[in-house]
């Protein structure tokens, strides 16, 4: 862990980018037991234009989210997050058990990316990460390459479900009648008279 912040200091002045003016921003909630990597997560996310809030622990985490069962101490009725970045190794709670607590007890954030953080390459420990649901697996140290594939993932999914909305509006819209086919009193009549209608079509109510 401590050679994460030791990276991050080496690497600080080639990070230190501006993020475009006007920029969609993502809110991540970032769970680490450990203060240098907790700096070093919340520094990226920052530069990557992202709003983060970060907590110590997976417990504080669900406290946040109002998840904990037994009390809301943050006092967050209704916090809006479009990512979870979590260690797997922490005491208390791990970032696994995190996991499962939010995609299996959890129907409102059930939908939000979790992705797992962790200084160690156990292959066993990422597959079970990923069938249970995790965006992705991480090792530390965690580079602004790593955090900017996953806000632009995450944005072209919002894009996305925003297309998908302003479609079905406008369907619905385009499900009213045309104008054309409404009368008012500059057009033509609804039920034209038979001076109206072409000789042909005279012809055939005649005969």
């Amino acid at each position: 862990m401590a050679i994460a912040g030791e990276v991050f200091r080496q690497n600080l002045t080639e990070m230190l980018e501006e993020s475009p003016s006007g920029a969609p921003e993502l809110h991540v909630l970032a769970v680490d037991d450990s203060l240098v990597d907790r700096k070093v997560i919340e520094r990226l996310l920052k530069i990557s234009s992202c709003k983060v809030t970060v907590v110590e622990s997976g417990t504080r985490a669900l406290q946040y989210l109002g998840l904990d069962g037994e009390n809301r101490s943050l006092g967050f009725d209704s916090v809006k997050v479009n990512l979870i970045m979590t260690d797997y190794s922490m005491p208390g709670m791990t970032g696994y058990e995190l996991l499962k607590k939010i995609k299996q007890e959890s129907s409102v954030f059930r939908e939000i990316p979790v992705v797992i953080m962790s200084s160690e390459n156990v292959l066993t420990r990422i597959d079970r990460c990923l069938e249970e649901g995790a965006e992705d697996f991480l090792l530390k140290p965690v580079k602004l390459s790593d955090v900017r594939r996953l806000r632009d993932v995450i944005m072209k999914g919002k894009v996305k479900e925003g297309e998908k909305k302003s479609h079905k509006r406008m369907r619905s819209i385009d499900c009213s009648p045309p104008l054309s086919a409404t009368c008012s009193p500059m057009s033509l009549p609804c039920d034209p008279s038979p001076s109206l209608l072409s000789p042909l079509s005279s012809k055939k109510a005649r005969l």
